[in-house]
């Protein structure tokens, strides 16, 4: 009788069993009538009535005689009540007087005990056991009602601690867990509620670490929780992993299953939790939410794996997002995955007639793409041109944007320009495109540094040196390609000792990790300046810190920007070529196989192995060695540059084709000295004097203005 009255009453109307009791304008704290006006301020929540134990006790006393309850479940009544009223204070005063242990003490036996076997006794088991089941739920609530009314008042902490109390008397009530069946809704309703509630108490009072031991405990218990609820909390604990600014220790070993991941930071466990949401999205076990996969987006592009997040989006089913919004997405994933091939594909995609063709963002990630490539330079130089037509007028940061890539891939499709009229022209078109970019957006750094390159490259260095001040200038000196630009432009103008100052200066003021950069500049500023030894020492040094790099974060290195990076395989490489040049041939030979243990497959250590064969005077291994390098690198200038130098030695015979492999150099790389200079010898044997003339004093022009490292590295 006693549960079916207190159903009655927590079924939301306020009869009781004897008719209407309590009637409407009756305040079971006060416990006397009220007006009408004075019952509708109390509903409104703005009675400022005082409680005293009095009231209390003898309201509590009528629910007692009135329902059959005991004293705590009529406190919970009585203050549930007056919560729902608006009476925060009223009913913390009801709530406090609930002795939460006495009553776990109480309920803990008779929902603990299993049920009978018999089944006369089950129908009377499950009978009792629903009727436990309700007082605890009573109780329970008025605790999780405690916690909130704590909440509004401003007082988290001791909120956080009722609500922890209540998932503490689950815990001890149902010791194997709550069971996924016959559990009154009421009853995992509040226990579902505090569950989610508890670690946002935690986070209003500050406690962050408590709230990470929330979230687990969450996720980790057997609470019973349903989808929607236990996908709430995934997110909230996604979100707080990400943005709260807490570092977590990682989750307790003894949690975990044998042989599952076991996150190692806050970055892989939000990933984790991300991850499980979309696949239950995908199982359709919860809604779509689409600040998941924007979450995820963050997350996995903080760490570089944007691969694996393209893999997300492409699991993403039809519908969801419109397909030019997820072929735009797919190719931001696979060009910060240095997959440009398919990111312009599928851009090409997009920005057909039939789909958006002036899709302005879309126009400036293909003109970007192609600028980084010879072979997609004229379709930039489209996609730019396009861009700078379709942006509006007044948008002057997007036309100079697309300016900017429009002069960097004119530039770009110079250097493959068939005749020297063409590659001039289109050289001046790239200078005119920056310089219009600049002039809308003055204090945009990379038009700059993509000036100075044109200009250095264009061997006007007074421009390329003004350019690289203005960088730095630009930059405040933060960005340490700035340095190395104007020690090589210093380089280029045969100030050695200048670019070595500056490159010292840039040692000082850059973290050790990205070093790498400015110690290679070093080194190859002591051999220009042919202190072999002192260059050594200097490879030595890159080549320590290449290696501690490596024992620290593996063959992949995501903390590190890949501009700031020194493959060990370069250092080896330099350091070949430089025992090399010194005729060590032992040392050389040493530091070539160190490097193709790296990389068994490289034109450029081919190239070096043919130089020390042609030095040894083994002219048929030193071929081998080049053409090996071309069939691994057809645009390898410096293997055409050396068969063209060494078949001009050949005989007279052997003058065109290597007049025919010094030509093609000059075409991919036409400040090639030492091809000009080579060119030149062939035209001389050739009986071509006045050809060769030219190509002596173009060798001649260029060696005074010849950098320690090509510009196009930076």
């Amino acid at each position: 009788m006693a549960a079916a009255a207190a159903e009655e009453w927590d079924s939301g109307s306020e009869a009781g069993p004897t008719g209407d009791w309590p009637p409407p304008a009756f305040s079971p704290v006060n416990g006397k009538a009220r007006t009408e006006s004075e019952a509708g301020a109390s509903v409104s929540g703005s009675s400022e009535a005082k409680v005293d134990d009095g009231n209390i006790q003898e309201a509590e006393s009528s629910l007692r005689e009135g329902l059959s309850l005991n004293y705590e479940e009529a406190r919970a009544l009585l203050g549930r009540l007056e919560y729902q009223r608006g009476n925060v204070e009223a009913a913390l005063r009801v709530f406090d007087g609930i002795d939460l242990q006495a009553a776990i003490q109480r309920l803990q036996p008779s929902l603990s005990e299993k049920p009978l076997s018999k089944q006369s006794n089950k129908l009377r088991s499950d009978s009792s056991n629903s009727g436990s089941q309700h007082a605890a739920s009573l109780v329970l609530e008025a605790i999780y009602l405690k916690s909130m009314s704590l909440q509004k008042l401003g007082k988290a902490m001791e909120a956080a601690k009722q609500c922890k109390s209540v998932l503490y008397a689950v815990e001890s009530i149902f010791q194997c867990g709550i069971p996924g069946v016959m559990v009154e809704q009421k009853l995992q309703d509040t226990v579902s509620k505090s569950v989610e509630l508890l670690p946002e108490l935690w986070k209003q009072a500050g406690a962050y670490q408590e709230a990470l031991v929330s979230y687990r405990r969450a996720l980790l218990s057997q609470w019973n929780l349903d989808d929607e609820c236990c996908t709430r909390i995934q997110k909230r604990f996604a979100v707080f992993l990400l943005y709260g600014g807490v570092e977590a220790s990682p989750p307790s070993l003894a949690s975990q299953t044998e042989g599952s991941f076991v996150p190692r930071n806050n970055l892989e466990e939000a990933i984790l939790l991300l991850m499980i949401l979309l696949k239950k999205f995908f199982l359709g076990k919860t809604y779509w939410d689409p600040s998941v996969m924007e979450h995820l987006t963050f997350a996995l592009s903080m760490c570089g794996q944007t691969s694996v997040l393209a893999k997300h989006l492409e699991e993403v089913l039809p519908g969801i997002y419109p397909r030019t919004e997820r072929w735009y997405s797919l190719s931001l994933c696979y060009f910060a995955a240095s997959d440009n091939e398919a990111a312009l594909n599928l851009l090409k995609k997009l920005l057909n007639k039939n789909e958006s063709p002036n899709d302005i963002m879309a126009l400036l990630l293909a003109a970007k793409i192609c600028s980084s490539s010879y072979h997609f330079a004229s379709d930039g130089v489209e996609y730019a041109r396009r861009a700078v037509k379709d942006v509006k007028s007044l948008d002057g940061h997007l036309k100079s944007i697309a300016l900017h890539f429009l002069g960097c891939c004119l530039a770009k499709k110079s250097k493959i320009a068939s005749s020297d009229h063409q590659r001039s022209l289109l050289q001046t078109e790239a200078l005119k495109s920056l310089n219009e970019a600049r002039s809308l957006d003055h204090h945009n750094p990379e038009v700059i540094f993509d000036m100075a390159i044109e200009y250095a490259e264009q061997q006007n260095m007074h421009a390329a040196l003004k350019c690289a001040k203005d960088f730095i200038d630009a930059t405040g000196g933060s960005v340490s390609k700035g340095w190395r630009l104007l020690s090589l432009v210093l380089s280029a103008q045969q100030r050695y000792s200048e670019a070595e100052v500056v490159t010292d200066a840039a040692l000082d003021e850059t973290a050790k990790w990205e070093q790498g950069p400015l110690l290679r500049v070093r080194a190859k500023l002591k051999v220009a300046q042919s202190l072999p030894m002192e260059a050594v020492e200097a490879y030595r040094g890159l080549l320590a810190l290449v290696q501690a790099q490596r024992k620290a974060y593996g063959t992949v290195n995501n903390s590190i920007e890949e501009e700031d990076k020194v493959s060990e395989f370069e250092v080896w490489q330099g350091l070949a070529n430089l025992y090399s040049s010194l005729s060590y041939w032992r040392d050389a030979e040493i530091c070539l196989q160190k490097a193709k243990a790296l990389k068994a497959y490289s034109a450029t250590t081919l190239h070096a192995e043919g130089k020390m064969h042609e030095v040894c005077e083994q002219i048929q291994n030193a071929l081998a060695a080049y053409f090996n390098a071309l069939s691994m690198e057809v645009e390898h200038v410096p293997s055409k540059v050396s068969i063209g130098a060494l078949l001009s030695k050949q005989g007279p015979k052997y003058l065109p084709v290597a007049r025919c492999f010094l030509s093609d150099a000059l075409r991919l790389e036409p400040t090639n000295r030492m091809a000009w200079f080579y060119l030149g010898k062939v035209h001389k044997h050739d009986g071509r004097l006045a050809d060769a003339v030219d190509c002596f004093q173009a060798a001649s022009m260029l060696e005074d203005s010849d950098p320690v490292e090509r510009f196009r590295l930076l």
